[in-house]
């Protein structure tokens, strides 16, 4: 006896195919298209609904000197880098004084709205109708939404903005209205539209003018960047605007401070000494006159000399006595950056200087670190610690000077002293006369003195200018930042075919089952004999257009014609087989494929049997419309003989052998002998004698019928076998020494999306190379068969 074919495969070579890879998302294009619509969808909501925000910007250059205190010749003790300097003013910049006086140039009192189909917008600059306020509480005011509604050119409707649900109330154009504590008129007529307003004070802006934002247009420079985020293009702009407006003017104001003191200072100083010049004038012509005096002696004339310089010296004293104080003050202050006046500067020395210029650092410093800490915070504390040990130096260098200044007065004051006494020495009349002479001509001087003095203030301050320039106003962007569309649609594109290519592969990954034979070739060494496509009909539950073999054209039936031809390869040496067809559960077609391969049989003149071995659940005889009373359980139970259940079906030339009656002991009867004896009388009289079993995963009613059998096929069906299914061949081949066993794919549709994305590799041996089949996969429109599924575009072809 020949030596049976041994139909243990080889592992197979499998490779990457790209094609398959864009096969698998092009078969659900339609997933993807879907999810991108979805996701524009939501995005055009979002546009819609999203309230839109707005950034206009500007910049500011600050001024190029440092401030800093020079002694003579010496360097400035104080220096600034940009970074540090800019994030100083950026406190400034945002401080009350600057945001509120800002907001006052703005026309902030009313704000006009329009409400639309989907949401609120703000008018401002534009004033839809003119409001006439008459009476307005600078605090207690209502600060709710007045609704308003045109009537016709005279009557309009308003409601009471601290009740929506109010019903709106008719009144007169021009009349006055007393509503939430406040007294005004609508003057202009009301336009049609869902029309609102509502009264601000200046602080109710503070908050939007908060979103300032200050930082360096580049590093190392001195060009300050200012941008401003708000729901209004244009009110962000005019708010930029006014803000660096105020702050500029608000620096000026402050480098003209200590100038503008001394001014006042000298005013008053200049109102007293006047009035002394001109009573001691008047009172030395008159003394003269009468004493028939023309001119005093030249002691006397050295005298009054003497006493005109130190009144002059005493004077400056007293204005840089001011100027001492102004820098106390400014010391004292816990916030402000001190501003040296021009009147002390000859008197600081570089200590001082260098005090100065760290007090300020560390200002800086604090301000920076209260942005990213509490103020109970140990970085702040640390801050403040040393804040005030400068300052405490500083007071003490400030006391110094002030009592040097002090201790100077009091040594003028002597020397004066000192020559008044040396004048009571001279005669009575010469002596009377230098009094007048010298409260003359030291009045004239200190006045003289005072007068220069004020002008080298008043040119000071004119040549004060501000620490900073604008460089670039800022313009309304109407360019959304909140709400881009492009980039939210561009996004949602992308999004959108990202949930749908994700989509796919979240179905693919969570996919346990067995789809095409790439699959089964990557999971077992097992071969594939032969595809079956899927049935291009409806099958009905008894199987019956399968016996029949419908469109014997269709793809269905070549590939069923493909695995009865590899069918007469196996087993060659035998004239006659005995064939077991087994599945892992029921419902993958296993009698399905039965069936169909008996029909095919016969076709070919081949006289075959089918014997239906599921004593447990056969359904076969509805195929053949007899009844199951009797068959194979009771001939293997002794009941009847072969003769008595055998079923000829003459119109498909198939003899079948029913289960019969379901016994209480299946396996064991096909265990028995008596089967034994039956395969092999059928084995004489037929060419094929195919055993549909029981699921060989189910129970173990098929593996006595398996171990007699010349061949075993095993079903997987696609879409339904799971891939633990592909290594049952295996494990039955290794435990009971069988090389019988092949594999058939049921029920092939060709479903790119579950397809494998590898290539099976057939030119390095191994693998099903012994057998040719196809999967029919790609031949639509070859025109070999009818049930083409022909695509759309191709409309030339004709059915």
């Amino acid at each position: 006896m020949e030596k049976e074919q041994n139909l243990e495969a080889k592992a197979v070579s499998q490779q990457i195919d790209f094609y398959k890879i864009f096969r698998v998302f092009w078969s659900r294009w339609y997933w993807i298209v879907g999810c991108v619509a979805i996701a524009l969808g939501i995005a055009k909501v979002k546009v819609l609904y999203t309230v839109p925000v707005y950034q206009t910007s500007a910049s500011l250059k600050l001024q190029d000197s440092n401030p800093g205190v020079s002694t003579n010749n010496q360097m400035p003790t104080q220096v600034y880098n940009y970074t540090d300097k800019i994030q100083a003013e950026s406190f400034v910049i945002k401080s009350n004084d600057v945001v509120l006086n800002a907001i006052a140039n703005l026309n902030y009192k009313i704000s006009y709205y329009l409400t639309g189909r989907i949401r609120t917008t703000e008018l401002y600059p534009t004033i839809p109708f003119q409001i006439e306020i008459l009476k307005q509480d600078s605090v207690n005011f209502s600060r709710g939404v007045y609704k308003v509604e045109a009537i016709d050119k005279k009557t309009f409707k308003i409601g009471d903005p601290n009740n929506e649900k109010a019903k709106l109330i008719t009144h007169r154009y021009g009349e006055v209205l007393s509503l939430g504590n406040m007294q005004f008129r609508v003057r202009s007529e009301i336009p049609d539209g869902d029309y609102s307003f509502k009264f601000n004070t200046k602080e109710d802006f503070v908050g939007r003018a908060m979103g300032l934002y200050v930082a360096e247009a580049a590093r190392f420079t001195n060009v300050m960047s200012l941008s401003l985020t708000d729901g209004n293009p244009v009110f962000a702009a005019d708010m930029l605007n006014a803000i660096m407006k105020e702050y500029v003017r608000y620096d000026l104001i402050q480098k003209q401070r200590s100038a503008k003191q001394t001014v006042e200072f000298i005013n008053s100083q200049l109102g007293f000494i006047n009035a002394e010049a001109g009573k001691s004038g008047s009172s030395l012509a008159n003394y003269k006159t009468q004493n028939k005096i023309i001119d005093i002696g030249s002691a006397a004339t050295t005298t009054v000399g003497k006493l005109s310089e130190y009144e002059k010296q005493k004077e400056e004293l007293k204005i840089k006595q001011l100027g001492i104080k102004q820098l106390e003050e400014q010391v004292n202050n816990n916030r402000s950056k001190i501003e040296i006046g021009l009147d002390v500067e000859g008197e600081l020395n570089s200590g001082i200087g260098s005090l100065v210029s760290q007090l300020n650092t560390l200002l800086i410093n604090r301000e920076i670190k209260l942005n990213q800490f509490t103020a109970d915070s140990q970085p702040v504390r640390q801050v403040e610690q040393q804040i005030v040990s400068i300052k405490s130096s500083i007071r003490n260098s400030i006391r110094s000077m002030r009592e040097n200044n002090e201790q100077t007065i009091r040594f003028i004051d002597q020397q004066i002293s000192g020559v008044n006494q040396s004048i009571s020495t001279i005669p009575q009349k010469e002596q009377n006369f230098v009094k007048l002479s010298t409260n003359f001509e030291v009045n004239n001087k200190v006045r003289s003195y005072l007068s220069e003095k004020k002008l080298e203030a008043e040119m000071n301050a004119a040549a004060t200018v501000a620490g900073a320039a604008i460089v670039n106003l800022a313009y309304p962007n109407y360019y959304s930042i909140a709400a881009e569309s492009n980039k939210v649609y561009t996004f949602a594109i992308l999004f959108g075919m990202g949930a749908g290519m994700g989509l796919i592969l979240l179905v693919r990954f969570l996919n346990p089952y067995i789809y095409d034979k790439e699959t089964v070739e990557g999971l077992t060494h097992t071969p594939i004999i032969g595809v079956i496509r899927k049935f291009p009909d409806f099958i009905d539950q008894d199987n019956r257009q399968a016996l029949s073999i419908a469109k014997p054209k269709s793809v269905f039936a070549e590939s069923v014609r493909s695995v009865r031809t590899n069918l007469s390869f196996l087993a060659s040496h035998k004239q006659s087989k005995i064939i077991c067809i087994t599945s892992e559960i029921s419902g993958e077609g296993k009698s399905f494929v039965t069936i169909n391969l008996a029909g095919t049989l016969a076709l070919i003149e081949k006289k075959v049997i089918l014997i239906a071995a599921d004593l447990r659940r056969s359904r076969l005889h509805k195929v053949f419309d007899v009844d199951n009373k009797k068959g194979l359980s009771s001939v293997l139970s002794g009941q009847h003989q072969v003769e008595d259940v055998l079923v000829h079906d003459d119109i498909h030339h198939i003899d079948f052998i029913p289960s019969g009656p379901v016994p209480p002991n299946p396996s064991e009867l096909l265990h028995t002998a008596a089967m034994q004896e039956l395969l092999k009388k059928l084995e004489k009289d037929y060419d094929y004698v195919l055993v549909d079993t029981a699921p060989v995963g189910l129970v173990s009613d098929a593996i006595p019928l398996i171990r007699q059998s010349d061949v075993n096929l095993f079903v997987i069906r696609s879409g339904v076998s799971q891939q633990r299914a592909a290594a049952i061949p295996e494990r039955l081949s290794r435990e009971y020494g069988l090389s019988n066993l092949a594999i058939i794919l049921n029920a092939f549709g060709d479903d790119a999306l579950y397809s494998n994305y590898y290539t099976t590799d057939y030119s390095r041996g191994g693998g099903n190379s012994t057998y040719y089949y196809s999967d029919y996969s790609g031949y639509a429109g070859s025109g070999y068969y009818d049930d083409e599924n022909r695509k759309w575009w191709m409309f030339w072809k004709k059915k």
